[in-house]
């Protein structure tokens, strides 16, 4: 038998059971994709992180779903380095650390700070790249809206893993939505590359708390979970649409995501530089171990 140690962290958030879990297992190079794979569904997760050796970086990192790897994703990276402070590899001995984490989509460069007892990561998300852009009438049929429910025009955003930021008008319109995986199957046809894909992130301005100043949901197609409870990686696409677009007076934010599903989080949120060309997007957020164990496999 072949062991690895793991642990179950719930990210975005400062306690059990909120935010988005995330299952982080250590020294996983030889971890066969297949395995990698069958952990994500084994766990019902939306995503599993597996720390791997940089030649280019501190740490490596490499996050999959259900059914394929995604280069960048925000919770497993918060996931991912609480998880390696709580295992001491990583040490904030003046309260702070900064290192270098290589994901699929490159390097990212990670502030971790302890203050008051309380853990906070900031990753540095790539400039954002604005994509294709939508009619309304394209995209709202596809979570079960009218086109009239969209404000604006609905665009994809990359800072690693694209989505297609669509700001609806209310909350009203935010509750009501819902996947058509037909027809998100019909605009994601099987095969489609990863960065290709038309994910619509809903968001609407406004927090669901006083300590928010947006809500968003990410709505998932099989065989992933329904929603995704926090998306740290969409909130740093929303926070470029939002800023590039001027649809928020100051690039420094926090976003919500998950209270509907009964699992609150929240990032702190900065977009840098200026709104024609933004140049990248600070995404921070807590996490909370709440499982520490071992993976224990078969000998390949």
């Amino acid at each position: 038998m072949t062991r690895y140690a793991f642990d179950w962290v719930d990210a975005f958030t400062d306690r059990a059971f909120g935010g988005n879990g995330c299952v982080v297992v250590h020294d996983a190079d030889d971890l066969s994709v297949a395995d990698r794979l069958a952990l994500v569904r084994e766990t019902s997760l939306s995503e599993c992180a597996f720390v791997v050796a940089s030649d280019v970086a501190d740490f490596g990192a490499r996050y999959y779903l259900a059914d394929k790897e995604i280069l960048m994703a925000g919770h497993p990276t918060v996931a991912t380095v609480v998880s390696l402070v709580d295992r001491g590899l990583v040490t904030l001995e003046t309260g702070q650390a900064e290192f270098t984490l290589e994901v699929g989509a490159g390097v990212l460069p990670i502030t971790v700070t302890r203050q008051d007892g309380a853990l906070k990561v900031v990753m540095t998300q790539p400039a954002p790249q604005f994509g294709r852009s939508f009619d309304p009438a394209e995209i709202a049929p596809m979570v079960s809206l009218a086109p009239g429910d969209i404000l604006g025009t609905p665009q994809v955003v990359s800072t690693g893993s694209p989505f297609c930021i669509a700001v609806l008008e209310n909350k009203d319109a935010l509750r009501r939505a819902r996947l058509d995986t037909d027809l998100f199957h019909a605009m994601n046809p099987p095969g489609t590359p990863r960065g290709e894909v038309i994910e619509p992130f809903l968001v609407t301005l406004g927090g669901e708390t006083e300590a928010g100043d947006t809500f968003s949901r990410l709505l998932l197609p099989p065989p992933m979970p329904a929603e995704d409870p926090f998306t740290g990686s969409a909130t740093g696409c929303m926070a470029g649409y939002l800023w590039h677009h001027g649809l928020i007076d100051a690039p420094r934010f926090r976003a919500e995501q998950g209270h509907w599903m009964g699992r609150p989080g929240l990032a702190e949120v900065e977009v840098l530089g200026p709104r024609p060309a933004p140049t990248g997007v600070r995404v921070g957020g807590q996490g909370y171990v709440l499982m520490r164990g071992e993976l224990e496999l078969p000998a390949a």
